[in-house]
């Protein structure tokens, strides 16, 4: 998170509640895209190095979350969220406990309702997060549990990803000429594919040649990296045939992302102009889904992701001040 943005985090015990105040780099539809569509929170809603599961989601009044947390040793932890009132892009409220995969509620484990105000500001959205508990107990055995911690982390998750893989496409592009490009994930193969890629269409790396997660600048605003994947690929490019260009990334579990075959491939459309790039993404994701808005990004871009009707993965990236 970048140090300049607002974070605070309160207890009041005499009301037996939790108050946090978190601002993104981002606009509002973004990020409440992020904290109510399942397929974006399962990228980033959890604490490294679990990650999140979403078994199923109806978001709406009167509707539910069914989630896990999981481990590094493949161990669940159900959660449920009942949603009570719902403000679009303004805020909502629901009821959070710890369950069974069937939803059933576990006996003797507290409760609390979440409440979330969005606010959006100049380039910024602010969440403004109030968890109330039933009894002080319950209270002060959430935070006993570590949930400062953990909840600081998961902020933190989806900002740090997009930023450091887009600051780098953006870093590598040389400049505004339309291209179209195949966009990989890996869970951990990112190297010894590219260096099999490479071998076959005989070309090398361009740009900064591989980057790893490890060369994100330590600072106030980067988070510390995991050991576990500095050495992973935060991104590559490699030409192939036809001026083709091949982009690639590690996906890894630890910062909470679920990498299967069907959602590691993109093809990625980077258009000349900014009307060109919604004309496109309103195009392909019609009768489709979206699973990123299109939006202005704090990293420079205006990109959104989608499925289109056949099942076919894209991305729109319009970069605004290509390098």
């Amino acid at each position: 998170m970048n140090a300049n943005l607002l974070f605070n985090f309160t207890v009041n015990k005499e009301k037996n509640i939790i108050h946090v105040e978190r601002e993104f780099a981002a606009g509002l539809d973004l990020i409440w895209d992020a904290w109510t569509k399942p397929e974006l929170l399962d990228q980033w809603w959890a604490p490294e190095p679990y990650r999140t599961v979403t078994k199923t989601m109806d978001f709406r009044e009167g509707g539910q979350w069914l989630f896990y947390m999981l481990s590094p040793t493949d161990e669940k932890f159900w959660s449920r969220v009942d949603f009570q009132k719902i403000h679009v892009k303004i805020s909502y409220s629901g009821m959070d406990g710890f369950c069974d995969e069937n939803g059933t509620l576990t006996p003797g484990m507290p409760r609390s309702k979440w409440t979330n105000l969005f606010r959006e500001g100049a380039g910024t959205t602010i969440v403004n997060i109030t968890i109330q508990y039933e009894k002080l107990e319950d209270l002060e055995q959430v935070i006993a549990m570590g949930f400062k911690e953990g909840l600081t982390m998961t902020l933190s998750n989806l900002d740090q990803y997009i930023e450091a893989q887009f600051r780098l496409r953006a870093d590598n592009r040389a400049g505004a000429t339309a291209r179209v490009c195949t966009y990989l994930n890996f869970d951990g193969q990112t190297e010894t594919a590219f260096n099999f890629y490479r071998d076959v269409f005989r070309s090398e790396f361009v740009g900064k040649g591989i980057q790893r997660f490890g060369d994100i600048p330590q600072d106030g605003d980067h988070p510390p990296i995991a050991e576990s994947i500095k050495k992973m690929v935060l991104h590559v490019e490699l030409p192939i045939t036809g001026g083709h260009i091949l982009m690639g990334t590690d996906a890894p579990k630890e910062m909470g992302f679920t990498l299967t075959r069907g959602n590691n491939m993109h093809i990625c459309v980077e258009p000349e102009t900014r009307e060109e790039a919604k004309r496109l993404f309103d195009a392909l994701a019609a009768d489709g889904t979206v699973t990123m808005p299109l939006q202005d990004m704090f990293f420079g871009s205006y990109f959104g992701e989608l499925n289109d009707k056949y099942g076919i993965n894209w991305m729109i990236n319009y970069q605004n001040n290509p390098t």
